[in-house]
């Protein structure tokens, strides 16, 4: 008799999407019949070194690439280590399916994960690809009810630009390695975004600075008093600082008037006598229109500027809020609203500030980005009605209702109606000068009531713009009160931000705004750029990679062209362009020769020393002495100049190092060529040194096997240390004495995080007042006597700074702890560290993901591996003795065993090798 199925046996449709969270929103909005699956990223990808390339391409001439160059640019897939065991999950689910549905994002990325999954799982149950640009219950349904094939036109486009990158990474990256330094890195757009923070840097560099002085005036009317700013004097218009030649610091047009201070002075005397009058008024009415809603641009760009975020941390806020259902999909070029959006924005309008600061009609808003290959709506509150920020607040954590209001704000803005008012220009003119003053009104603020532009608060933020001046006319006389001379000072172009680059890049069509976090990130992992406060300031390293790549590989970072390749893939994605063709002229050339025959022919070609020398001052500043030089070597940058060397300290930005700073510095590293003295005890020469970390003494030569080194105590000064307190430094770790009831000796030291006392295994910082080099035993006993403080050291087992979804490796929550030596992410098996430039606020899943990876191909730590080796040496060394003991068995089977052994052993080494 045939089993009754149960509903447990019965087959379920299988949705898979990108992330956990966005496949648990998604399963509360579906019924039993389906299953919800992530795929966690990209499940298949270009081999990323040579133990991943398969075995049968490893002899290929272009196996290192991954791509066959030589078969119509054919990519190598392999599924990452780390998603084996997700793939594998989800093989198993698609034979318990019947019926598939894969709902990844709509973008380019997006589709080429459906793909991946479509050509890996091979399904042999219907497909269909679903499409939403919001997770609600409204938008799942819709897209169920309209499924559609998937697009072989956006696949196509993001495999080029994955074949460019790796062409161009995998080729120019080796010959930074040969010609500036190891472990540099070179990209498509990576390199571009990298020379434009390269060359503001020149243009600070060569800028000069210009001082002009000018008047301001207290005056005094009828119906109240102003000030207005000096314009002219007897027909010379005063300069402003754009008319001063940024590389010379000279006026531009020598009929300006350039006043100093005397002469500020002085026409200030003779004007305080003078009678003065309106001469001109201006009153022009104007209207300000709402800027459109976020795309994934302008919100990084807004988010950096109104809530100090990065660009990765804007995306990682934003694609949790997107995969929890409160906004709709945020990597967009579109600013176009769907319909529904806006009668959901109109009705909030009328309900919450009234009818008058509606629009007659609708707001249409359209993208100035022709491609289409992202998704067609802008960011938006998710869902209609859109819910008030407030109705959430306890919903949301601090950075998601920040970006949540941000969004509802603009969103809610983009549909009101236009800012008016009028701007109201006042000349006043005697003793043949003229003073102007402008001030500005808002008659009806419209859509600054919800919104306003650079600032939190609307209502501070409309007090700031405006300016009201008192109502005068034409040829009322007006008495001064008061004249103040000013001084100006021209100032270099600002440095880019995170919003300023986002911006440029975007304006220039390079890249797409959903790239940008990641180049930033890169550039900044790199050490390429650091930041100071929101600036991005590049490194010497940049600019030798920028020199070299300008220089000799110009194509590659010429703005156009790498706008082009952008464009190509638009129009790939679009079917209108085939992408054979372009990689085989890109990569071979044609009449020219492509990437690889330029790299071969560079090889030999590029001067290492010349890329990575830039001389210091102008070439006048050093003709009575030997030229100094900023060279960037394998380790880092340092000074040159003829024999002397000195050591660049870390942040100080290239523009901050004219001749008299590079001089400074090299006399210093001079002086640390002198020793302090002699070791009384061991003779050797006793050394004050400046390090990346700051100064520190040292005991021996360089090349001493036995040199000792030891850090400055806090509030030390390199000026104040003498040989006495250097000897002093290397004593420690210094033997107080033994601890009364354990015998064990008590030492004073200082550690990474500050000077302490310990004694055996137990230790105890020593409070700020008390020096290791002082410190008693009595004292030291006391302080051990203490229970000990938490949040310090491993005695204190902190809580995560956040707990991510969990691994696809181990099936543990990954998390993102703070270690002795800084952050770092752990999936419970694996643990990886933070690079230096990334924020803990930055880590996402994905980025997590990454780095474990990362860290797990390297192998085990060399900690890891001498424990091990040393649990191998005692297992290897019972075993002997165990055989050693066996006397009765026979010679044959000795030797046989003996073989057995000593191939098992060879194989194991040769793993390890690899490995």
């Amino acid at each position: 008799m045939a089993k009754k199925a149960t509903q447990s046996d019965k087959k379920k449709a299988l949705v898979i999407v990108e992330s956990p969270a966005k496949a648990r929103t998604i399963g509360k909005f579906l019924g039993r019949d389906f299953t919800v699956e992530a795929s966690i990223g990209h499940v298949r990808d270009l081999p990323k070194g040579t133990r991943e390339i398969p075995a049968k391409y490893k002899s290929e001439d272009w196996a290192y690439l991954g791509v066959n160059v030589d078969d119509n640019f054919t990519p190598i897939y392999v599924i990452p280590s780390e998603k084996k065991a997700q793939v594998a999950k989800l093989r198993k689910a698609i034979a318990q399916a019947d019926e598939l549905y894969l709902a990844t994002d709509e973008d380019r990325e997006g589709e080429a994960i459906s793909w991946h999954l479509y050509e890996l799982l091979k399904p042999k149950v219907p497909v269909h690809r679903l499409v939403f640009h919001e997770i609600t219950k409204d938008a799942i349904d819709r897209a169920l009810e309209a499924p559609r094939e998937i697009d072989h036109g956006l696949v196509q486009a993001q495999e080029t630009r994955r074949i460019l990158d790796r062409l161009y990474g995998y080729e120019v990256s080796p010959l930074l390695w040969r010609k500036v330094g190891p472990r540099l890195s070179a990209g498509r757009v990576q390199s571009v975004a990298l020379r434009l923070i390269v060359e503001r840097e020149h243009e600070r560099i060569d800028f000069r600075q210009a001082t002009y002085w000018d008047l301001a005036g207290l005056f005094q009317a009828t119906g109240g008093s102003f000030q207005a700013g000096l314009v002219s004097v007897d027909g010379r218009k005063i300069p402003a600082g754009r008319d001063f030649d940024p590389k010379t610091g000279v006026l531009k047009d020598p009929r300006l008037l350039l006043l100093d201070e005397s002469a500020a002075q002085q026409l200030a005397d003779r004007l305080s006598a003078a009678d003065f009058q309106v001469t001109a008024l201006d009153n022009r009415p104007y209207t300000t229109r709402p800027a459109p809603p976020f795309t994934t641009s302008t919100m990084q760009q807004e988010a950096n500027r109104k809530l100090g975020f990065t660009a990765r941390r804007t995306m990682q806020v934003a694609q949790s809020l997107y995969e929890d259902g409160y906004i709709t999909y945020m990597r967009t070029d579109s600013t176009n609203l769907a319909s529904v959006a806006v009668d959901a924005a109109r009705d909030l309008v009328r309900s919450e500030y009234g009818p008058e600061y509606l629009t007659d009609q609708p707001r249409v808003y359209k993208s100035k980005v022709k491609n289409a290959q992202e998704a067609h709506e802008a960011i938006r509150p998710a869902g209609h009605p859109f819910r008030l920020p407030e109705s959430l607040r306890a919903e949301l954590d601090s950075d998601r209702f920040r970006l949540f209001e941000l969004i509802w704000k603009r969103t809610v803005a983009s549909q009101m109606a236009d800012a008016r008012g009028h701007r109201v220009t006042i000349t006043i003119e005697g003793g043949g000068a003229k003073f102007q003053v402008s001030g500005k009104t808002i008659d009806f603020p419209g859509f600054l009531r919800a919104y306003v532009e650079g600032s939190d608060d609307p209502e501070a933020e409309l007090a700031d713009k405006e300016s009201i001046l008192p109502n005068v006319s034409r040829g009322e006389a007006i008495e001064c009160i008061k004249l103040t001379s000013k001084s100006h000072t021209t100032q270099p172009p600002s440095r880019f931000s995170e919003a300023s680059l986002t911006r440029a890049l975007e304006e220039m069509g390079i890249g797409r705004p959903s790239t940008y976090a990641s180049i930033i990130e890169t550039i900044l992992r790199r050490e390429y750029v650091f930041k100071r406060g929101n600036a991005l300031i590049p490194t010497w390293t940049a600019f030798a990679v920028i020199r070299l790549l300008k220089e000799h590989l110009p194509n590659l970072v010429d703005y156009d062209f790498t706008a082009q390749m952008e464009d190509l893939l638009d129009a790939i994605s679009r079917h209108e362009r085939e992408h054979t063709t372009y990689l085989k002229h890109f990569f071979f050339g044609n009449d020219i020769p492509g990437l690889k025959g330029q790299v071969e022919a560079k090889i030999r070609e590029i001067d290492a020393r010349s890329i990575s020398q830039y001389r210091v001052g102008a070439p006048s500043e050093g003709e009575h002495q030997e030229e100094v030089f900023v060279r960037v070597g394998k380790y880092g940058p340092f000074l040159e100049q003829g024999e002397r060397r000195a050591s660049l300290p870390d942040g100080l930005a290239p523009d901050e190092l004219d001749l008299d700073k590079a001089l400074e510095l090299l006399e210093h590293g001079q002086k640390a060529d002198q020793p302090l003295g002699v070791c009384p005890e061991t003779n050797k020469p006793v050394y004050l040194r400046q390090g990346r970390f700051g100064a520190y003494v040292q005991l021996g030569e360089a090349d001493d096997k036995e040199k000792r080194n030891a850090s400055l105590l806090k509030g030390m000064e390199p000026d104040d240390i003498t040989l006495d307190v250097a000897m002093q430094l290397l004593s420690l770790p210094r033997t107080l004495g033994n601890h009364p009831e354990s015998n064990q000796p008590v030492v004073a030291s200082n550690g990474r995080y500050g000077p302490y006392v310990k004694c055996d295994t137990e230790t105890r910082s020593l409070p700020a007042d008390v020096s290791p080099l002082e410190v008693t035993l009595d004292q030291a006993l006391a302080l051990l006597a203490q229970p000990k403080q938490r949040g310090r050291g491993r005695a204190a087992a902190q809580p995560p700074i956040r707990v991510f979804e969990p691994s696809p490796v181990t099936e543990q929550p990954i998390k993102l702890l703070e270690g002795r030596w800084g952050p770092y992410v752990t999936d419970g098996t694996t643990n990886a560290s933070l690079p230096k430039s990334m924020a803990p606020d930055d880590v996402t899943f994905e980025t997590a993901i990454e780095l474990l990876a990362a860290r797990a191909a390297r192998g085990p730590s060399s900690r890891s591996r001498k424990k091990t080796t040393t649990k191998k040496a005692a297992k290897k060394t019972k075993k002997k003795t165990a055989t050693k003991k066996k006397t009765t068995k026979k010679t044959a089977k000795k030797k046989k065993t003996t073989k057995k052994k000593a191939v098992k052993k060879t194989k194991k080494e040769t793993s390890d090798g690899d490995d």
